[in-house]
């Protein structure tokens, strides 16, 4: 490759808006990073994380990209419709949309709450609804990419998860829904499922969580990490990727093509994921 391909390749988002939400912590804030020293422009989002946000903005400004950051409490559309809003203003426009932002939630199936069932569903699956929508005239305009994050539980079922997973379900059927509808409007959607990845959540609610021993448990030999995620999604939003469309990619070192022989669906979980943002955990 020529030193001007690798330049090339190096600055693939030159000129390109970005809007990340949920890029406080975790996958979303290294997508924020990895588009930002790709030579995009970035709006990062964040519910509760405004630290990490603030550092990732001051990250790529530092680099020389503009870059913010703006509070959204995604159970409250009207504030999703003012994210739009302001990341439209900031931005001038809008070329890639990354609906990263979501929670978690494990509860035995029998004690799931109503209050807790509507949080999880406002969050995960009717605030990127709504959001893709209100951006849409500027993704129609750009001829831009919209890349969805949603997870391995769409595919594979896990103890306490139900609600969880059906969060997950809904966000790839609607990934290939609205991309048969947008794509000849120009827009492309896809999505991406994680597996395993290293994230903030998971040290919290498993203080003792070994990521030498948990990456025995995956094909590959260790857990993915946020940049793993983060390259993906700055494919599926590049012109490499032009011809993906509808699709959602697993990113899971080979987790769901395992087929495990174990009684580890009896047994309850241990950790306790949610605590701080869904309500009677």
């Amino acid at each position: 490759m020529s030193q001007s391909e690798q330049t090339s390749r190096h600055n693939r988002m030159q000129g390109k808006r970005v809007l990340v939400t949920g890029s406080g912590t975790g996958i979303g804030r290294e997508v924020a990073l990895e588009f930002g020293r790709q030579g995009a422009d970035v709006v990062l989002h964040y519910a509760h994380s405004g630290e990490g946000a603030t550092t990732a903005v001051e990250e790529l400004r530092q680099i020389g990209v503009r870059a913010t950051a703006f509070q959204a409490d995604f159970a409250h559309l009207e504030e999703v419709q003012q994210l739009a809003h302001q990341a439209v203003e900031f931005l001038g426009g809008l070329d890639i949309l990354i609906n990263n932002a979501g929670i978690t939630m494990n509860r035995p199936f029998a004690k799931v709450t109503a209050a807790q069932f509507d949080l999880l569903y406002q969050v995960n699956v009717r605030a990127p609804f709504f959001l893709t929508q209100a951006l849409l005239p500027e993704l129609i305009d750009s001829g831009g990419a919209v890349v969805n994050l949603t997870s391995i539980h769409a595919f594979e079922g896990c103890p306490e998860h139900s609600v969880y997973a059906g969060t997950k379900g809904a966000i790839v059927a609607q990934t290939r829904e609205l991309a048969i509808e947008l794509a000849p409007r120009g827009v492309r959607v896809n999505a991406i499922a994680p597996g395993s990845t290293a994230v903030e959540n998971h040290f919290k609610a498993m203080p003792d969580y070994d990521l030498e021993e948990s990456g025995r448990l995956i094909p590959c030999g260790f857990v993915g990490q946020p940049l793993d995620i983060a390259r993906v999604a700055l494919f599926l939003a590049s012109e490499d990727a032009r011809y993906i469309v509808g699709q959602t990619l697993v990113v899971d070192g080979g987790t769901t093509s395992w087929m495990p022989f174990s009684d580890a669906f009896r047994q309850p979980m241990g950790a306790q994921f949610g605590k701080g943002y869904v309500p009677d955990l």
